[in-house]
């Protein structure tokens, strides 16, 4: 039974929620604010946290900066109010795995719970049987176990497991055009229900993070009306 940590400072909303993940089989907490999640993770392990934005004291950006700054690679998926864009981005770049709009549908939050937990595995393991642990390109080698880009100079950049498993099939495909729709299906598990600007926020991310010049990027490259390609 996978363990949800739920950070929703609007008390009806936190309560329905929670009713709705455990009829649906997951262990759930709740927290009300950003200092009680943090202690919450510090008292036992969870397998993801859903996390809204605003919160009392802390807010959830900075909640997930300091989980990932302790090393905490456990998916996070953000919640936000839909006329707030810009705090989507600000969580990924924070370090979040996906992000939720409010006002939101139920079997929208469980198949992005469903589909971050899914990564988690895909990301680390080896559909294929013979694919490498690894992907060197450029400057860095990535480490698909440890969620960890390791540059030649000793640097290294953690990753989340939507951003490996995007580097993942990179390295499945490389030199192949990839759609933003094949992203969506392939990891996030999903179909056209999810904007593709999901996916252009991602890769955004993952171009500042290991491109040499993310706005000329070499390795991750722009396809016109088509799609995103890896080059090597």
């Amino acid at each position: 039974m996978s363990r949800v940590l739920l950070v929703e400072d609007d008390d009806h909303l936190a309560e329905g929620l929670a009713y709705n993940l455990r009829n649906t089989g997951y262990e759930v907490e709740t927290a009300a604010s950003g200092e009680a999640a943090l202690q919450a993770t510090e008292r036992r392990a969870f397998d993801l946290m859903l996390l809204d934005v605003m919160l009392p004291g802390i807010d959830g950006l900075e909640v997930v900066r300091r989980l990932r700054k302790a090393g905490n690679r456990k998916p996070v998926l953000m919640i936000t109010a839909r006329n707030r864009a810009d705090d989507a981005i600000a969580g990924l770049d924070a370090g979040a795995d996906d992000y939720i709009t409010k006002p939101f549908d139920l079997d929208e939050v469980l198949a992005r719970i469903r589909g971050a937990l899914r990564r988690e595995v895909w990301a680390r393991s080896d559909p294929e049987g013979d694919e490498p642990a690894t992907l060197a390109y450029g400057p860095w080698t990535v480490d698909f176990a440890a969620f960890l880009a390791t540059a030649e100079d000793g640097r290294q950049q953690p990753l989340t497991a939507t951003e490996a498993a995007m580097l993942r099939l990179f390295a499945r495909r490389p030199g192949e055009v990839i759609s933003r729709e094949t992203f969506l299906r392939e990891v996030w598990g999903r179909t056209g229900e999810i904007e593709t600007r999901t996916v252009d926020n991602f890769v955004r991310k993952l171009r500042r993070a290991l491109e040499p010049d993310p706005a000329r990027p070499r390795h991750i490259v722009s396809v016109r009306a088509a799609g995103y390609k890896f080059v090597p």
